[in-house]
């Protein structure tokens, strides 16, 4: 069907405009606007305090904002929905700390985010269809851990973790993911083998990537958001923004 012309609604997956809330009269976010396009990857950085965590509660519904528009796929305002209605809707949230079934396998983790859609007692009695298996392979893929899938998630490196968690997240095919700090306490190798792995994830949706390490900020090369006291600071390519007096001010030069 042929879009309306002259449509004047962003087809952006996710719109922020004129975002604020404030806790006990502490502005967390202070008019904050930007906008992520469908199947693009972006980096979020900025100094503790800069409001990275709530703009995050925010998508999720965690947080309901004072005042200014969010906007899930140009029509649906995430500002009315609860936190179990944006899941559903296709927003994933992976946080800091991983929280991986510990005691299950690798493939069993996967298999039960797979089926966390479809209730607790359709799970207790489904069996998997060979789409759900292939499913569950493709992921093993992406995460790298096909060799690993009959593991114990306990034996994981951390590392392994962050990736088995981020691919629980892909099994309930969400369109836009928001993963924050994915490379805390990884390795170097681990770190640079996230950077590939979130690439080949956003060739198929949307992700956006809280991270203080500057060095893997650079390996993913893409459009950087600095959040400073709430708002916009500078956005751009990295060179762009680590060369942002106001960036070195207030972020880079602590």
């Amino acid at each position: 069907m042929n879009q309306t012309i002259g449509q004047t609604k962003p087809t952006s997956l996710l719109y922020l405009d004129g975002v604020s809330v404030s806790f006990d009269g502490f502005k967390a976010l202070n008019a904050l606007s930007f906008v992520i396009e469908p199947g693009e990857l972006r980096a979020i950085i900025g100094p503790n305090g800069a409001g990275k965590t709530t703009m995050m509660d925010i998508i999720t519904g965690k947080t309901r904002p004072d005042e200014g528009q969010v906007f899930f796929k140009g029509e649906i305002d995430l500002t009315k929905k609860d936190e179990a209605e944006i899941a559903s809707l296709g927003i994933g949230r992976k946080f800091q700390k991983p929280t991986v079934f510990e005691s299950h396998t690798v493939w069993d983790n996967l298999e039960l985010a797979l089926n966390r859609k479809r209730g607790v007692f359709p799970t207790l009695f489904y069996r998997l269809t060979a789409e759900d298996k292939a499913r569950i392979e493709e992921i093993l893929a992406t995460i790298r851990m096909s060799s690993r899938s009959s593991d114990l998630a306990a034996n994981l490196s951390h590392g392994q973790k962050q990736w088995l968690e981020i691919g629980m997240l892909l099994a309930q095919e969400p369109e836009l993911l928001l993963v924050d700090e994915p490379v805390a306490g990884m390795t170097d190798a681990e770190t640079a083998e996230t950077a590939i792995l979130l690439k080949e994830i956003a060739k198929t949706r949307s992700v956006v990537v809280v991270e203080h390490d500057m060095g893997f900020i650079r390996e993913l090369g893409v459009k950087v958001t600095c959040l400073a006291e709430g708002a916009v600071l500078a956005e751009g390519s990295i060179d762009f923004v680590s060369s942002d007096p106001k960036v070195i001010e207030n972020y880079l030069g602590r």
